[in-house]
């Protein structure tokens, strides 16, 4: 079953459950999941990979709105806009740890056979793609950046 599949079926089980929060946050994703499929250039299919980065996308704007809600005082929408975080993500990879990434990263290292700062496009570049999902561009870029100084 693919995500795509898997959050309609959820989608239905929370209207049916009456779950408010978790519907409006299933609804979103379903939109921009259409969007994404009906859109110039798209695919009629949506592979689970681009439905994670959608996913991903979502998470990180919710995070960023809950903390200017938070800076601003607004606790029912910071609450609101975390609860739909939550759902996100449990649709997403767990996260790797740092020791996890370092290996990774320093395998991509000896791979290219990147030595300087000169180097770090190309390992970003293959990094970004592995780590996709499971790590966040800047802890990418961070880890790269110590790997290469």
């Amino acid at each position: 079953m693919s995500l795509f599949e898997q959050i309609n079926d959820d989608l239905k089980a929370a209207m049916k459950a009456r779950e408010k929060q978790k519907l409006e946050a299933l609804r979103n994703i379903k939109k921009v999941m259409l969007e994404a499929k009906t859109a110039a250039g798209g695919h009629s299919e949506l592979t689970d990979a681009d439905a994670i980065k959608i996913i991903a996308k979502l998470a990180k704007q919710g995070t960023d709105s809950a903390a200017i809600y938070k800076e601003q005082g607004r606790p029912e929408l910071y609450d609101e806009e975390m609860a739909q975080v939550e759902v996100y993500e449990k649709y997403l990879p767990v996260k790797m740890s740092d020791e996890e990434m370092t290996a990774i990263v320093k395998s991509i290292v000896e791979k290219t056979g990147a030595s300087s700062m000169k180097d770090m496009g190309k390992v970003m570049g293959i990094a970004s793609k592995e780590l996709a999902g499971k790590a966040e561009g800047a802890d990418i870029a961070a880890k790269v950046k110590e790997l290469l100084s």
